[in-house]
């Protein structure tokens, strides 16, 4: 097959990985710049264009898109599903995952489990808002942050309230989230592929920080999870509609809570840590389901 992997640098370790793996499977791999591509939308006709030509038809593409580019990038994603090619994460399903409200509130929807949440815009009563997710110490997160950036661990209802009106005062977005003590700075990442936990690992955030990204210097080793966590993983994957999306979980007195459900996993620290060839399987998934991809034409225009 003929296979285009969106993403903006290919030396990322993911997009090398994801091109290495499909090449060994013996498919055709292209990198391409989502943020070159352009389109032309014409009626019956949709085309996407690079470095001044038309691109080929492809059997499939691998959407591998930033935050910081995913209006743009979703786009482009959305225009080769309007040309009929197999998405493996639809442009509206990684629309959902990125907006952070949404998704929640998607998640909430489904009964899936979550830490308590809060979200305003001016509340009249900071306090309130602080009390309605159980006090502190008390998450902020700002709605647009990743890898950790903008996530702030209130220790006081003083200091949330303070940490509140700064944000406010930028005119940011924020949430609130009750804080899960339990999980001792540590989460899950499940990656889940075609409705399915493929591998699992638990990160452990550096002594003294709450955040368990390893971007931020924490740890990963192997972890089995229980029942309630796999059907946990597999059940947001799906309420968000991705066929492969990292899913990070928390371990509470209450059971499993989803705190992110990721539509572009970085691949470096699972497939380290478990030794699996993950980027191999994206691969199995495309050669299963490619042959639906007509069934996607017109999905993508709404």
């Amino acid at each position: 097959m003929k296979i285009a992997i969106l993403s903006r640098n290919p030396n990322l370790y993911s997009t090398r990985r994801l091109k290495e793996a499909g090449e060994a499977q013996g498919h055709e791999v292209d990198v391409i710049d989502t943020l070159h591509c352009y389109m032309d939308i014409t009626s019956s006709r949709p085309t996407v264009r690079y470095h001044g030509k038309e691109l080929p038809k492809y059997d499939a593409i691998i959407p591998r898109i930033g935050a910081s580019i995913t209006f743009y990038g979703t786009a482009v994603a959305r225009q080769f599903e309007m040309m009929g090619t197999f998405n493996v994460n639809e442009s509206v399903a990684i629309s959902r995952s990125r907006d952070k409200l949404r998704s929640l509130q998607l998640l909430s929807r489904k009964g899936i489990g979550l830490p308590r949440t809060g979200f305003a815009s001016k509340p009249d009563n900071i306090k309130d808002l602080i009390k309605n997710v159980g006090g502190a110490p008390l998450v902020i997160k700002l709605l647009e942050g990743t890898q950790g950036i903008g996530v702030v661990l209130a220790d006081t209802a003083k200091a949330a309230e303070s940490i509140i009106e700064a944000f406010m005062g930028l005119k940011a977005n924020i949430l609130v989230q009750e804080y899960i003590k339990e999980s001792g700075g540590a989460d899950i990442r499940c990656l889940v592929i075609g409705g399915r936990v493929v591998a699992a690992m638990k990160r452990q955030g550096a002594e003294g920080e709450f955040r368990s990204n390893l971007h931020r210097g924490g740890s990963a080793e192997v972890v089995k999870l229980s029942k309630a966590e796999r059907e946990t993983a597999v059940n947001a994957a799906k309420a968000m509609g991705l066929n492969v999306c990292g899913v990070d979980l928390l371990q509470s007195i209450n059971g499993p809570m989803v705190m992110e459900v990721n539509s572009s996993p970085g691949l470096e620290g699972i497939e380290t840590a478990t030794g699996k060839n993950i980027a191999g399987m994206v691969f199995d998934f495309i050669e299963k389901n490619e042959n639906n991809a007509s069934n996607n034409k017109t999905r993508g225009q709404g």
